[in-house]
């Protein structure tokens, strides 16, 4: 019995994937940046087939995010598990740098978080040696001194098991595969046969982005690359190849003894790139000590044929989503939420940064969003609930009860990149309105007065996306057209993809008003 994974394996925003297998079981965690709860952990027992079982980190003691820009936060993570016990280490560039949180369940709860002293840089990883000792593998500037922009160094040094702080000096062991390369980052130190293994990206998280690898007889060095690197890349297949910026990669060994490599790619729209940073998976072949990716393709490949039995969490009793009766929706495909009978959230949701415990509350009335001063070009806390963005075309709707609205304040529907760029529908002073915001500025695309659209009750607000079009509708009337390109990372920039969800501000006052929405609906097309 074999599986089919299809690619990407988690489509949307999904980037700087770490890869984690257990005998059976295996898990992903992912970067998440300003988003609340951070990083994301999804499991799986055939690698085509996930489920989000959490967040790393889900209290605001364990990730301080107050002020941060939304492309900063939460940067490359890695997740490790070693005699019994589950350890996620990685930066967060707002708060106290690196960082190291365990646990024995990777449901949770985690830890609070460790920081590290002195441990410059971004993207560590940690190793296991077969004697016990703790590696830490990190990145940071040109100890001699820069020489250009992304001048970084890879360097290794022990940790302590305890305390998890380093030990003895760090050595500088890698500076990256190719000639003048930047930003050698996301290194993963491992062993096998002897050697000493440093897997990382070079290049840049964008159009030259690739993975490459070195290895050494002793931990700390020296390392020879690949004389074949990079060992996956898409920068030579042209700007208009449909899957770019590949990188970024992690490994594991199956149970059935196969390897396999998980990355982080995009796939653009006539150059844009609307979804982010989405996890593609990969076959890997070791020939003469060293990896070949996807052996006679060399590239990634839309479907990966897997030695494992087919899985599916519905249908697995022990599973994550069997056990919370599918609380938390799958990540891919469409989604539906009745928010008048729900309870609670799934781990799928997220806010900015970190939300007030009186931002939203869930009743018989739906999902009950407080009226914030902040609006969604704040950087602060705001009232703001969404999920991934996760195809290129879908229908995005919300119903809001009419007795919740408040004539002076504002609710409604987004697709949001950052704080600066976002498409919304949007019920405010008795008028229905489609904005386009860029860069700060709002364009209205269209409106209509509330007694136009609204039903007896509820008000229904939707924003349907095809590729780089959308069309904003409020009740059965169209609003108004809109070009979704500047909501890219080619044009708002950032490492985030977009989102979209539900929002409610007061035009900065302060109010315990609720806005109820009913409803909200997600489906692919």
């Amino acid at each position: 019995m074999s599986v089919t994974a299809k690619n990407p394996i988690l489509p949307g925003f999904y980037p700087d994937p770490t890869f984690c297998a257990v005998g059976d079981d295996y898990y992903i965690v992912n970067s998440s940046f300003s988003y609340f709860p951070g990083l994301p952990i999804l499991h799986s027992k055939d690698l085509a087939h996930w489920e989000q079982i959490g967040n790393v980190l889900d209290r605001a003691s364990q990730l301080p995010l107050k002020n941060s820009g939304v492309s900063r936060g939460l940067f490359a993570p890695t997740l490790r598990f070693h005699d019994g016990k589950f350890y996620c280490i990685c930066t967060n560039v707002s708060f106290g740098g690196n960082f190291i949180v365990t646990a024995e369940n990777p449901e949770g709860p985690w830890s609070e978080p460790v920081y590290i002293k002195d441990a410059d840089g971004i993207d560590p990883s940690i190793f296991f040696d077969d004697d016990g000792k703790m590696y830490y593998t990190g990145t940071h500037p040109n100890p001699e001194g820069e020489k250009h922009n992304g001048d970084w160094y890879i360097y290794v040094q022990e940790m302590d098991r305890e305390t998890f702080q380093l030990i003895g000096e760090p050595h500088n062991v890698w500076n990256g595969a190719m000639r003048n390369v930047i930003w050698p980052e996301g290194p993963h130190l491992f062993k096998k046969d002897g050697y000493y293994y440093i897997m990382h990206a070079e290049g840049g998280t964008g159009p030259d982005h690739c993975e490459s690898i070195c290895r050494s007889e002793n931990v700390y060095g020296p390392f020879v690359g690949f004389p074949k690197n990079p060992i996956i890349t898409h920068r030579h297949l042209g700007k208009n190849y449909p899957i770019q910026y590949v990188g970024h990669a992690d490994m594991i060994e199956t149970s059935k003894g196969e390897f396999f490599m998980i990355m982080l790619a995009v796939r653009p729209l006539e150059t844009y790139t609307t979804m982010g940073r989405e996890t593609f998976i990969a076959k890997v072949e070791w020939e003469d000590g060293w990896p070949v990716v996807n052996p006679g393709v060399g590239m990634l490949t839309d479907t990966v044929e897997i030695d494992l039995n087919e899985w599916i969490p519905e249908k697995d009793a022990s599973s994550f989503t069997s056990r919370t009766e599918s609380l938390t929706r799958p990540p891919f495909g469409s989604k539906k939420y009745d928010f008048t009978k729900m309870t609670k959230l799934g781990c799928e949701f997220m806010a900015f940064r970190n939300p007030k415990d009186t931002m939203y509350k869930l009743s018989d009335k739906g999902l009950e969003l407080n009226y914030d001063k902040c609006d969604l070009t704040a950087e602060d806390e705001m009232s703001f609930l969404c999920i991934r963005q996760q195809h290129h075309s879908f229908d995005l709707t919300t119903e809001i009860a009419l007795d919740s609205l408040k004539d002076e304040y504002a609710a409604g529907i987004t697709v949001l990149q950052n704080n600066l760029y976002n498409l919304r529908v949007e019920v405010k002073g008795g008028n229905v309105s489609a904005v386009l915001c860029q860069d700060g500025k709002d364009e209205v695309k269209g409106s209509a007065t509330l007694k136009e659209v609204a039903g007896a009750d509820t008000v229904k607000l939707e924003i349907r996306i095809r590729g780089l079009k959308a069309e904003l509708y409020a009740g059965d009337k169209k609003l108004g057209e809109a070009n979704v390109k500047n909501l890219s990372t080619e044009v708002a920039g950032g490492f985030v993809g977009c989102t979209v969800g539900l929002y409610a501000n007061a035009g900065g006052s302060e109010t315990s008003d609720y806005a109820a929405f009913r409803t909200f609906e997600y489906i692919a097309e």
